[in-house]
């Protein structure tokens, strides 16, 4: 079968359907240059990965949704997700279509901007233009690709110079539609010496549906400004998740990346960090809790450009049952950046005997005058410590609980809102098989 058949949309249908929807004639094109690049390009090549065996073709079709008028209309798992009350912004996007959009009137007043991408298009276009694709480029391979051609609903986050936005801006992905396409685009620009977090719930809730989120989040973060980005993904077990997150950085700016992939499908995601400027800085910590017979690859990138930028990054996995995961850190320096310093660590602790778990660091340093390092483990869940908490009176179960979720507390307690954090904290439950 064709890739353009796979996809559900040929280039005749793509005109009409980007037509309908009043986008731009220059983004138009652009999907069509993906959509033809599609059928040439390969897969992605995902470490010890047979990628083209999984269900990544079932991409579904643009189903239209109707606006909510509020979140009363909202099903009930989206409205637990809400930090009550909005003071900042939130944004949900139900399968293909964004279908509630709410920004404080105050941040409004600022310049700040939070709209659906496709409104962003028309309305904001000379901003969207310079920074779409800019990141993930659609040339990349066969997914970047068919993502580019045919995303819908997504993001665009926009933060002026000397903007500090102090509340969380949020959005929610929901899916539960047979056949819907579920790929969003999110796109965050901050200018300089400005602040902002963001945080985001991708989630879907039905088993028997397959579907691919092939989803893309791209940072633009100007000199001297602060950006967090948490995200949490809990999609179903029929549903495969393939997510690009890419952040350029430029002079003394930084990007925090808090990233919990609580999916119960196979998952492969990549989290990248371009440091461009001198004095940037990167900051990555990814949980992941895998289970039954998932097979998952999460990948974390720092590359460095600048001169004395410093990048982190920290990746937690427990593996249950007879999951199996892939962990990669790469540090890229490159030559020119002169006093970096990039540190990484993965480790994996499995539960089960039938679990595996593979961390891979790396290392590529093409300057001198530099510091980096890595760590990586393997193991079980410590029997010291699960004795030490027996002897004073708590269950064997308990106790595993307890020293599986300190292994993971690190990163739960760097997401910025309460409610995502206690969300999360469930989910660790859920997966852990305590609910």
């Amino acid at each position: 079968m064709g890739i353009q058949t796979r996809i559900s949309m040929n280039a005749n249908a793509l005109r009409a359907w980007s037509s309908a929807m009043g986008e731009p004639h220059w983004l138009l094109e652009r999907r069509i240059q993906a959509l033809e690049l599609a059928g040439a390009l390969e897969l992605p090549k995902v470490e010890k990965t047979k990628l083209e065996k999984w269900d990544i073709y079932e991409t579904g079709d643009y189903k239209a949704e109707h606006p909510w008028s509020g979140l009363e209309d909202a099903p009930e798992v989206v409205r637990g997700l809400v930090a009550s009350p909005v003071n900042g912004g939130l944004i949900v996007q139900f399968n293909s279509d964004v279908v509630y959009t709410k920004l404080s009137e105050s941040l409004a007043a600022q310049g700040v901007i939070l709209t659906d991408l496709h409104t962003a298009a028309k309305e904001h276009e000379e901003l969207v233009q310079r920074y779409l694709y800019q990141a993930v480029k659609p040339e990349e391979h066969r997914l970047s690709a068919v993502h580019s051609a045919l995303w819908s609903g997504g993001v665009f986050l926009y933060v002026p110079d000397g903007i500090e936005v102090e509340v969380p801006i949020q959005a929610i992905f929901y899916s539960d539609t047979s056949g819907a396409l579920f790929a969003p685009h999110i796109l965050i620009v901050t200018g300089n010496n400005s602040k902002i977090s963001y945080v985001d719930h991708c989630i879907s809730r039905r088993d028997d549906i397959k579907v691919l989120h092939n989803g893309v989040v791209e940072v633009f973060a100007g000199a001297g400004s602060k950006v967090q980005v948490a995200s949490v993904h809990q999609l179903a077990a029929a549903t495969t998740d393939f997510t690009q997150r890419r952040a350029i950085v430029l002079a003394d700016g930084g990007v925090e990346w808090i990233v919990g992939e609580m999916n119960n499908g196979y998952t492969a995601s990549d989290t990248k960090t371009i440091l461009q400027g001198n004095g940037s800085v990167s900051d990555a910590k990814v949980i992941a809790i895998g289970s039954g017979d998932q097979k998952l690859s999460y990948t974390t990138q720092a590359q460095h450009f600048g001169r004395s930028s410093v990048s982190q990054m920290i990746t937690r996995a427990v593996m249950r049952e007879e999951a199996t995961a892939i962990i990669n850190g790469i540090t890229k320096i490159e030559k020119g950046a002169t006093h970096c310093d990039g540190q990484q660590t993965e480790r994996v602790l499995m539960l089960s005997p039938n679990a595996r778990g593979d961390a891979n660091p790396i290392l590529l340093i093409d300057e001198d005058d530099v510091t980096a390092g890595h760590a990586a483990s393997v193991g079980q869940v410590n029997a010291e410590q699960i004795y030490y908490l027996m002897s004073r009176g708590i269950s064997r179960s308990e106790a595993e609980y307890l020293v599986i979720f300190g292994f993971l507390a690190p990163v739960i307690s760097e997401i910025p809102l309460e409610g995502v954090r206690s969300r999360l904290q469930d989910v660790v439950e859920k997966k852990l098989g305590r609910s």
